[in-house]
Formats: structure tokens, sequence, C-alpha cells
């Protein structure tokens, strides 16, 4: 079999672990890189094409990279818990191409941000790569005040917000377009399920999704913190559950057949981060999700346009996971989410 950009990622990672000095950091930076390959290095290789094209390759890596591809008898064996469950984007790609139908459900991505937080993109530069992809809509979900590292926004930069999301929408209807662009806001939450901004901000956004961004590292079980996100009546989603890292943090642990239980009785979603090194949930918890019946949702955590095409990362996760359908919030029309978010907040009332 030839060796995917996911295995390649797995060499390089642990080609790292046997170097010292400046080569470390290159073939781990090259191992997170690899996840984010358009192309097959292996296709790259059969047309005899440089793999310097490649993103953190140079010469010296690509050497080696070259000897792995050319010479596949490499056992790989087990991967360790901190790089498990990580497929490339080239490899998603392919997957895909086997259910092409799968990905014209598609409508719309619940995750990005935009120059009003830490992406480089303002909200039309967004909407105008959504459109692109024939979306119906997007959510701009940027960070709250609490995560000032990521520039995080308050409510005063929340209602400006507003208004530029609100021309966007204008512009695209007076240019035939059909996409809407939702207000929403990735809510800092702390580990008590608490978010950051003042309710009456809230109640105005399309959708809330809530994330944890700090005591990611604990190794007690906490799924207290994540029964208590969920119970937090302003967030419909929760986001990049684990917070886990490729290669650099595994995430939290938790009782996760209980949490997605909580997360039906509650009708609530949990995301997919389909951002390369994110990729959270992953596999082995999308098995349970399915199990279990609970809602799923994606969103590429794009910084940048042309990062939407990450979408196809969590696509492929749902898909082998077998979730069905009717269950992924982004098979939704925008009709159906904003009544499933009305019943929410009717709930929550």
């Amino acid at each position: 079999m030839p060796l995917t950009n996911a295995k390649l990622a797995e060499l390089l990672a642990r080609q790292s672990e046997t170097e010292s000095g400046i080569l470390v950091r290159a073939f781990r930076r090259a191992a997170r890189n690899a996840l984010f390959w358009p192309e097959s290095a292996t296709t790259l290789v059969a047309q005899n094409r440089p793999l310097v094209e490649l993103s953190a390759i140079g010469p010296f890596i690509g050497k080696r990279v070259r000897h792995w591809i050319e010479n596949p008898e490499t056992v790989l064996g087990t991967t360790p818990p901190i790089r498990r469950d990580f497929f490339a984007l080239a490899d998603a790609k392919s997957f895909l191409k086997k259910k092409p139908e799968w990905e014209k459900s598609l409508r719309g991505d619940l995750q990005m941000h935009t120059c009003w937080s830490d992406g480089s993109g303002t909200v039309a530069a967004m909407a105008a790569a959504a459109r692109e992809r024939g979306y119906e809509y997007i959510a701009i979900t940027d960070h709250s005040k609490g995560l000032k590292i990521a520039g995080g926004i308050d409510e005063p930069a929340l209602r400006k917000q507003a208004s530029e999301i609100a021309e966007t929408n204008r512009a695209i209807l007076r240019s035939g377009g059909k996409l809407t662009v939702l207000r929403s806001i990735e809510m800092n939450l702390n580990p008590r399920g608490e978010g950051d901004m003042d309710a009456k901000s809230l109640s105005g956004l399309d959708l809330v999704l809530g994330s944890f961004h700090s005591s990611l590292r604990r190794t007690d079980d906490q799924t207290e913190r994540y029964l208590a996100a969920l119970r937090n009546p302003h967030i419909q989603i929760l986001a990049h559950p684990r917070g886990r890292i490729y290669n650099f943090r595994l995430g939290l642990k938790a009782d996760w057949p209980r949490v997605f239980a909580e997360a039906v009785r509650l009708d609530k979603a949990l995301e997919i981060d389909c951002y390369p090194d994110r990729q959270d949930l992953n596999l082995t918890l999308l098995k349970l999700a399915r199990s279990a019946g609970t809602r799923v949702s994606l969103g590429t955590d794009a910084h940048h346009r042309w990062q939407l095409e990450f979408i196809q990362l969590g696509l492929a996760a749902a898909l082998r996971a077998r979730i069905p359908a009717e269950r992924i919030v982004n098979f939704m029309s925008i009709q159906q989410i904003k009544g499933w978010i009305a019943r929410l907040r009717e709930r929550s009332r």
C-alpha cells in the first residue's frame, strides 16, 4: 500500500524524536504540515515532481520522505495517543471521492474567524469564499473578550460587527446571492462552564458556540466540566471539546458516553473542529456520539479564506464514523437551524 500523508506525518514525527538540535523542530514542523498538504506526497514522487513543493519540506527532509515512499517496508505499529485519529487533508479528499453525495449535502460552515479577532480576512472576504463553495450559510464566530491572546471581542465590538455582517448580507442580496452570514461568537468558557459575555449580547446572536481554552492539560476526569458547559443556557454548540492539538496536547478526559447522553437530552451539538491539527471530535469519540445519537456540527475554525477547504476533514471523519446525515447540523437548511436554535432558547427560558 502506498504511504498516505497521514502515515508520512507519523514517520516524520517519529524521526523528530531521534534527532537533535534544529532537526528536531524541523521534522516536527514537517509532521504537522503533512496534515495540511493538498496533494499526496506519493503522487508527487510518482510524477517525478520535487517534494519541496510541499510546505515545511526542504531538500534534506524531502530526501528522507522520498526514501520512505520508494521503500515502503517500514512498519508503523501503534500510533501514540497524542497523534492518534488524525487524517491528512489529501487523504480526506481522496476518501470523499468515493461518496460524492456526502459532500453535496453540506450547506455551510459553522466556525470561522475574521480580523475582528485573530483571523486575517474581513466578514465580506470570508463570505465571498463561502459563496465560491456554494454554501447556504456561514457563522462568523470570532473569539470573545476573555481570550485576549486571540484578540477576543467585547460587547461593544460585537455590536459593531453586527453592522458589518448586516451590510454584507445586504450586499449579497443585491448581487443575487443566496448566502446568509449568521451572527455568532466562539464564547470562552471557564472550567465551570460559565461564559464571559453578557447574556443580553448573546440573545441577539443567531448562534453561540462555547469553547474551553484554559486548563486543557489536566489529567483528571473532566466530565462535570462538560456537563456544566452543555447546561449553559446560552450555547448551542460545544466547540473542539477535547482541546487536543496534534503532537502537542492530548486533550481532556471525560466519561464521554455520559457527556454525549447529556447533549442528546438537551438537544445540543458537539463540534468536529476541522482544523488539521485539531480534528476534535476525533474518530473514536465520534463513534460514541453516533451510538448516543448526538448532534454533530462541522466548523473549519478557518482564520484565512483558503482554509474553508478544511471542512473536508470533518466530512470524512463523520463519514468514517457513520454519523447519520440527519444528526449533522451543517446538513440542515438555514430555516431548520434557526428553528432548532429557537426551540433550544425557548426551552432554556
